[in-house]
């Protein structure tokens, strides 16, 4: 399904609020089974989208420190 991610509501963590800083923004889509991401200085670049169960899981295991660098 082709959506229209211009008009989506995108949102960035309030941990960034440096406006030149490196973001990343998400943004759940209007049929609720997926989740976006994108890069918050290139607006209309591409989208990254996940199953809303993967984005979950995905969340869990960065809060574990799971993706952490050594």
């Amino acid at each position: 399904m082709k959506r229209d991610t211009h008009a989506t509501n995108w949102r960035k963590s309030s941990y960034s609020d440096v406006p030149q800083s490196d973001c990343v923004e998400v943004a759940p889509f209007p049929e609720g089974a997926a989740v976006g991401t994108r890069d918050s200085k290139d607006p209309y670049g591409p989208v990254v989208s996940l199953a809303s169960t993967a984005w979950r899981t995905l969340l869990a295991d960065i809060k574990q420190g799971a993706h952490d660098l050594a």
